[in-house]
């Protein structure tokens, strides 16, 4: 699966998605994973607890695909863009 429409999205169990409530960024091959990975530090309107269990489901949906991830922690990839990590 490489490309997902909407219709494609509206499919998928919560459980596909890092972003399961806010149905963000789907874990559902490789290539999204890397996206997922790579979009992180762009999704907004969502806690750090939340950021906190996506990383989770990013992490375990790399070791699936056999991703390596060079971010121990998601807020690596706040600092790898310079970007500030969101405060609550």
């Amino acid at each position: 699966m490489s490309k997902l429409t909407e219709k494609d999205k509206e499919k998928l169990p919560e459980s596909a998605f890092a972003f399961p409530k806010e149905r963000k960024e789907p874990l559902v091959d490789a290539t999204h994973v890397r996206e997922a990975i790579a979009r992180f530090d762009q999704v907004q309107d969502v806690t750090n607890k939340e950021r906190d269990e996506a990383w989770k489901r990013i992490k375990k949906a790399a070791a699936k695909f056999d991703i390596e991830l060079q971010e121990k922690d998601w807020r690596d990839l706040f600092k790898r863009n310079g970007r500030s990590i969101p405060k609550e």
